[in-house]
């Protein structure tokens, strides 16, 4: 019989702790709390297994981290690694643990504070299991989401919506999987801590449910956004409230899972990255130090604006409207960035390892990475594993920046050139993607096979 536990614990980080991803070298410390951040846990077990589902309000999570979970809920409670799947809403109004170079400077005190809070989540959750059923259900969203990176761009705008309750009834549990940027608050609310459109998604299903605990799983976003028109202070609630009505529709119409599966699988898979060339990189090391000595603002929005950000004058307004203090730090990214990648540029392997990872719960599957997954390869995912129930979770586990698909490789994007070196990384390849696929795919069915 399946069994399930929930249990959550706040995360909110101390004063002076940076915000990630808006910005290069802003120090955007949070000033005001419009929804704290949490760590959210659901563990679900049978007579055979027990894996546990972590959802965290941060923009991202490393290795380290991840390791760290993992290790103390092994010595506490001897779960398995490959059992417990850690991911992120990405807000981009949270910290991150385990940073990008130049937005957002992690605390290290912060980091272990954070990890501590996920241990503790995961064993209430432990001492929370009750025999439980659940009900699975998949539909389309469409109209909220936007390829930001070429017109007419594919979206994954499937919602998959879990509900778990126990034996008289009541829902004790809900997991939310969709994919799009949560930054509508961003814009918005640059100095505020919020968990965006993820959190209230949460809130609206648990007050629905005042006696659930909600999950959001963000899913492949890498090229997604909420269309802009929602970032004002009277749309910014809409996206939430479609996406949690859409929930309760697909929830309120599901049939009870009579399958008890508990099942997950782990491996580690190798990324074909291609070497910077050294007449890619000195470029930009020479363009910042000619600026720096020169104070020129000359072009440089055609210059390495065009790589750095998708909307160059977006760094201006969020250094405060000093466009020499955008520049400059434009001009440091580059100095720090490439005091980095030199010493090794020639013998580093180009090989970039990392996790994929699948989790099942019942006729539930999830599969999850490290990357900022692109829409095309979700939806590739989605076509080769057919109809069954299916939620990608992206941010999980570590972090290898953006994986975008051919097309934004070709074209020189932010996604293709920028993150790779926020990230200390070599360049993904056309193929980088296609092989992450087939890795997710590859645990899938393993996990498939096990139950």
């Amino acid at each position: 019989m399946l069994h399930a536990g929930f249990a959550r614990r706040e995360i909110t980080p101390p004063p002076g702790v940076e915000l990630t991803g808006w910005g290069y070298y802003i120090e955007r410390r949070w000033t005001h709390i419009r929804d704290a951040p949490n760590v959210t846990a659901a563990v679900f077990r049978n007579a055979d297994a027990t894996v546990a589902i972590v959802t965290l309000d941060l923009m991202l999570i490393d290795t380290r981290f991840t390791n760290q979970v993992r290790g103390e809920v092994g010595k506490r409670r001897g779960l398995r690694a490959d059992s417990v799947l850690l991911t992120c809403s990405h807000s981009h109004n949270t910290p991150a643990a385990g940073g990008l170079r130049g937005v957002g400077e992690c605390d290290p005190a912060y980091e272990r504070w954070a990890a501590e809070q996920a241990v503790l989540a995961i064993e209430q959750a432990c001492d929370q299991l009750q025999p439980a059923v659940i009900r699975i259900g998949t539909e389309r969203c469409g109209g909220l989401t936007f390829n930001r990176t070429r017109e007419h761009g594919v979206v994954d705008d499937d919602i998959t919506a879990v509900a778990v309750e126990s034996t008289d009834g009541t829902v004790i549990g809900v997991l939310c999987n969709f994919a799009a940027h949560p930054t509508v608050m961003t814009e918005l609310m640059p100095t505020t801590l919020t968990r965006d459109i993820p959190g209230e998604i949460c809130d609206r299903l648990e007050q629905h449910y005042p006696d659930a605990v909600a999950l959001y799983l963000q899913g492949a976003c890498g090229d997604t956004n909420f269309h802009r028109h929602f970032q004002t202070l009277s749309a910014c609630h809409q996206p939430a409230e479609i996406l949690a009505n859409a929930t309760l529709q697909i929830l309120a119409a599901a049939e009870v899972d009579e399958e008890a599966a508990v099942c997950s699988a782990s491996q580690t898979i190798q990324l074909p990255t291609r070497r910077w060339l050294e007449q890619e990189v000195m470029p930009f090391r020479q363009e910042a130090e000619r600026r720096l000595r020169e104070h020129d603002l000359s072009g440089w929005r055609e210059g390495f604006g065009r790589s750095m950000t998708n909307r160059p004058d977006d760094m201006v307004t969020r250094h405060g409207g000093d466009e020499w203090k955008a520049v400059a730090a434009m001009c440091r990214f580059h100095l720090e960035w490439t005091e980095e990648i030199l010493p090794d540029l020639q013998t580093r392997d180009e090989i970039l390892e990392t996790e994929v990872q699948a989790v099942r719960v019942g006729r539930l599957f999830v599969v999850s990475n490290s990357a900022e997954f692109f829409s095309p390869f979700a939806l590739q995912i989605r076509e080769r594993f057919g109809q069954r129930p299916l939620m990608i979770a992206c941010y999980a586990n570590g972090r290898i920046g953006y994986l975008p698909d051919e097309h934004d490789l070709l074209a020189g994007s932010y996604a293709g050139l920028q993150s790779p070196k926020y990230c200390g990384q070599f360049p993904f390849t056309p193929e980088s993607g296609p092989e992450m696929c087939r890795g997710m795919l590859a645990v899938l069915e393993r996990c498939e096979r096990q139950s």
